[in-house]
């Protein structure tokens, strides 16, 4: 007891000495470092319900026993319980007692130490110092960090700087005294109870915005900027002095040891079967209730693909036991639903009025719906379809304007007119300057392009098959297949030299001594044929369909229609030789074209067209266009796409570097295709059918291997009329304009410009 005596009268001594040199506040905080747990104004626990705020010191009575001293203890004198102590008290008289409920202290100490003690306003014009009492008791809870609940069978809560006992206040206090003290206390408001020492604090104003800033969830410090610009330590800029420049440690090139080490150990496990493998996944099926749940949150309602089960529509007030007269039926209208179908009814019942509810008679169809709605449910399809909402606009390929692509042949420019019969093939001279044209009515004219004027007429004797132009420039013929024939016309067109130095090409030819077996026959024209142009005759045995020259000139492509490898024969021109360059036939050969650059034969039959390498004599490409009997053929003037007519009114682009399958399938024809073709310089191709139009497409193939080729269908042609339910028969572009040329079964030939 001595050294406890002691031991408080030296803290005291301390407490009023630092209270003295200004150093009170370090004191408080020594103490609240060594062990007293101070109650912050922020913590929750401050911000219970305000006890009654009654006045310290403004009841006399507080002082006068030791029950009511105990009673209000911790709120006055900190639980003194002995007899000096209580004489000491009354020594200090009335303005000590005063001094002691009425400790002033400034918002800046309170922020710096906030203590449980009362606040009270100090008189204006007071000095604080000059009522100082160095016995001034500091009542502060010096438990520590200690759970109140300890101390819940106890009296007291803990103990003062003196070690002196905090008494617990006894609320003795009805609802009805606290109303009254929150009435006449204008501060009740800002009054909370500290549950450490049980006193009423008052709360400053800054205390007050203190927590509303907190419960709104922002900072305490008011200059306190949540948002002010972050300055990164690394930036991407490229600096001059790195920030490391070390070298990279050798550890970095070396396999890790403890990884070697993890991956041995799972290895080993797995050796012996300590670590297993995922069990395979049970494929069998699993059935569902599908109505048993409703419960969206249940497993069939978060299935994706889960049905609802339908539902009922609502009544209306047609269902209506009173329904208002305009849903009441007629007499004409109860006779027209009679006399209706089940079926077609839209009510299966008739509105009828009742005076109440209790009159509605039992529904006599109850139970035969309720079964039906059962029924409904049980025999519900089990699948729901996936709808696919796709904007039309979508699916409308994005493609340039026509008149972006421009030029491209728009109208009908001139007509020529002359045959009999329809007009079946058609060719144009290299200069695009003449134009060769042969019809079922025996002949082969010669037109000039410019004026559409015949300039000759060659009878040929028979239905004019096929009429193809040498392409070379310095050659001046005109093949013509006419029955098993191929006629060799010199038109006599043109420039005189050109003619001239044909004749003494074909005249040069000296026959060999021993001639070899050929599957052609050549034979020279007679003087009355050489006046009609006629120069070498070709039989072959058998009717031709198609001719067609090679670039350089020399050579020619005839194609019989005969079954068996001998379709396809090859002439030379110079040396007046025919050759037989397949020795098996894989079915119909339709047509036939030469590769513009490259020593290779398309070959084109019913169902396939095949390439073939004319030096290493073998098969190179097969391409499939997917199409019921290939009418037409034409190659690409670069050598890497071809496009096929059929007889189903398709035209197949196929991009020969590509695949073997189609590129582009167009269907814009709507009868069978009977011609196709390329232009020469321009990107364009056009085909021809028996619907009487001859639609041009822009077709540009570019360099780049990754760009595919744009197709667009730019115009259509109309103008010749149906004959015989057959319409173009042929088409073929200007070589130098973009100009096309058609012959028509109406025995026509049209330019369109």
């Amino acid at each position: 007891m001595v050294l406890m005596e002691l031991e408080a009268c030296g803290l005291r001594a301390m407490a009023v000495e630092a209270g003295r040199t200004g150093c009170g506040s370090a004191l408080g905080a020594r103490w609240v470092g060594l062990g007293s747990s101070v109650p912050c104004l922020l913590q929750p626990s401050l911000l219970d319900a305000p006890a009654p705020s009654r006045r310290l010191g403004s009841d006399p009575g507080l002082s006068d026993s030791d029950s009511e001293e105990s009673v209000f203890s911790g709120l006055e004198d900190s639980g003194s319980d002995s007899t000096e102590d209580a004489t000491a008290s009354e020594e200090e008289g009335e303005g000590t007692s005063e001094q002691r409920g009425r400790m002033d202290r400034s918002p800046g100490q309170q922020a710096r130490t906030p203590c449980s003690r009362m606040e009270v306003a100090s008189m204006p014009g007071e000095d604080e110092y000059a009522e100082d009492s160095s016995d001034e008791e500091d009542i502060r809870n010096t438990v520590g960090n200690v759970p109140l609940e300890w101390y819940d069978d106890f009296p007291h809560v803990g103990y003062d700087l003196d070690g002196r006992r905090i008494y617990k206040p006894l609320r003795t206090r009805d609802e009805l005294d606290q109303f009254l003290d929150k009435m006449d206390d204008p501060d009740y408001w800002r009054t909370v109870r500290d549950r450490m020492t049980g006193h009423s604090v008052r709360l400053t104003g800054e205390q007050v915005a203190l927590v509303q800033r907190l419960q709104r969830g922002q900072f305490g410090d008011v200059s306190f900027n949540p948002y002010e610009p972050a300055v990164d330590f690394f930036s991407g800029d490229l600096m001059i002095h790195p920030v490391t420049n070390r070298p990279a440690d050798k550890r970095s090139f070396i396999p890790s040891l403890v990884e070697k080490e993890k991956v041995s150990r799972m290895v080993h496990a797995i050796k012996m079967g300590w670590i297993q493998p995922r069990r395979p996944r049970d494929h069998s099926p699993s059935f569902y209730d599908l109505w048993a749940q409703e419960d969206p949150n249940a497993v069939l309602g978060r299935h994706k693909m889960h049905v609802p089960a339908p539902k009922l529509a609502l009544p209306g007030h047609s269902e209506s036991y009173n329904p208002p007269p305009e849903y009441l039926p007629s007499e004409e209208e109860c006779l027209a639903w009679e006399q209706q179908e089940p079926e077609e009814r839209k009510l299966s019942f008739l509105p009828r009025r009742f005076l109440s509810l209790r009159a509605v008679p039992a529904y006599g169809r109850f139970i035969q719906e309720r079964f039906e709605r059962c029924l409904d449910l049980y025999l519900c399809p089990r699948q729901r379809k996936m709808r696919v909402n796709v904007d039309p606009e979508d699916l409308i390929p994005k493609l340039p304007r026509p008149r972006d692509l421009q030029p491209f042949p728009t109208c009908q420019a001139l007509v020529y007119r002359g045959h009999n019969s329809l007009v079946r093939c058609l060719s144009v001279s290299p200069d695009g300057q003449w134009l060769a044209s042969g019809s079922d009515d025996g002949s082969v004219r010669l037109w000039e392009v410019a004026t559409a004027r015949c300039m000759r007429t060659v009878p040929v004797g028979g239905v004019v098959k096929s009429v193809a132009w040498n392409p070379h420039p310095t050659v001046c013929l005109v093949a013509v297949a006419v029955e098993d024939t191929v006629l060799l016309l010199n038109p006599a067109l043109g420039d005189r030299l050109v003619v001239g130095s044909t004749d003494q090409l074909l005249s040069a030819f000296t026959p060999p001594l021993d001639p070899a077996s050929q599957p052609a026959h050549w034979l020279e024209a007679s003087q009355e044929e050489r006046q009609d142009g006629l120069r070498l005759r070709i039989h072959h045995g058998k009717p031709v369909t198609q001719v067609t020259w090679h670039g350089r000139g020399d050579y020619l492509a005839a194609v019989l229609a005969t079954p068996g490898h001998t379709q396809v024969l090859i002439h030379q021109l110079s040396r007046r030789r025919s050759q037989s360059p397949f020795r098996r036939s894989h079915g119909q050969v339709q047509r036939v074209a030469f590769h513009p650059t490259r020593p290779f034969l398309l070959v084109a039959s019913q169902r396939c067209v095949r390439l073939y390498h004319l030096l290493r004599q073998e098969l190179t490409k097969k391409l499939m266009p997917n199409c019921k009997w290939v009418s037409s053929l034409a190659v690409h003037p670069a050598g890497d796409n071809i496009i096929c007519g059929s007889y189903d009114s398709k035209l197949v682009w196929f991009d020969m570097d590509l695949s073997t399958k189609p590129y582009r399938v167009l269907r814009h024809h709507k009868k069978a295709l009977r011609a196709v073709a390329f232009h020469p310089r321009y990107p364009l191709f056009a085909s021809g059918s028996d619907d009487g139009s001859v639609i041009v497409c822009h077709g540009m193939v570019y360099n780049d291997l990754l760009q595919n080729p744009l197709l667009v269908p730019v115009k259509v042609l109309k103008g010749h009329a149906l004959t015989r339910d057959l319409g173009v028969l042929d088409v073929a572009f200007h070589p130098t304009q973009p100009w096309v040329f058609s012959s028509g079964a109406d025995g026509t030939l049209r330019l369109f410009t």
